[in-house]
């Protein structure tokens, strides 16, 4: 234990990645890293995937409205009541293009591999169907997976499928390394965050407004870190070698 660790015991290190996993960490990162580098269009589409859930909260009193200062009287914030009432959980899957800027965010009751593989069926017939493959970057849970589509579908829908979807994983402890992940801290910010909701119906219209004002401004991501920068800030993850 470090010193620091001795005069405050309730602190606690951050994980490292162990030495034994360091090899598959690196692979992994830099398979990502080389898709993000190479060129697409209307027939390859690169599209990055991931999930959230969001507690239903609503209300149980009536928020107090903000009042701002008004005949020298000091105005206040909004303020809400900390007793809520929960309406479940809903679960959210996203998909994004960070090249076109466009995203389509899936809100079901469920994460399982059948939701999955009905989302995935819904990008590559409805949201691109003239594309000939799409690189799915997904973090590497056991519902991303190919043989989640043959659990849904029937064999030929499934094989359809798989012939046109290229699979890629984001390394455990990696998920930063998927722009996925970054879209859904901006639809936190900027949508959901601390705000309660009624009912299922209206977090879903909240979170489709969202995306529609998402896509109308095109708002995608320029992905800069590559491989050689990984090799550089990187380095300590990589195994040693003597030569």
């Amino acid at each position: 234990m470090s010193k620091k660790n001795e005069l405050q015991p309730w602190r606690t290190e951050r994980y490292c990645i162990p030495e034994s996993d360091r090899a598959r960490f690196v692979a992994q990162m830099e398979t990502v890293l080389d898709v993000y580098q190479q060129q697409y269009d209307d027939k390859h589409v690169l599209i990055c995937m991931d999930e959230a859930s969001r507690q239903i909260l609503a209300d149980l009193s009536e928020p107090l409205p903000a009042r701002p200062k008004r005949d020298g009287k000091p105005g206040n914030w909004k303020r809400v009541d900390d007793k809520y009432v929960r309406h479940g959980v809903r679960s959210l899957l996203l998909f994004y293009n960070p090249i076109e800027g466009w995203r389509r965010i899936g809100c079901r009751e469920s994460r399982t591999r059948t939701d999955w593989a009905e989302e995935v069926r819904q990008l590559l017939e409805h949201d691109y169907p003239h594309a000939e493959t799409v690189t799915l970057v997904c973090d590497n849970l056991n519902t991303h997976a190919i043989a989640s589509l043959y659990h849904t579908f029937d064999a030929k829908t499934a094989g359809d499928l798989r012939r046109r979807i290229h699979l890629v994983f984001t390394p455990k402890n990696g998920s930063w390394l998927n722009m996925a992940e970054m879209e859904l801290s901006v639809l936190s910010r900027q949508c959901i965050g601390s705000q309660r909701f009624a009912s299922e119906e209206s977090l879903d219209a909240a979170v489709h407004k969202w995306v529609a004002a998402r896509n109308a401004g095109r708002c995608g991501a320029q992905w800069r870190f590559t491989t050689a920068d990984a090799r550089v800030k990187l380095q300590s993850l990589y195994p040693q070698h003597d030569i």
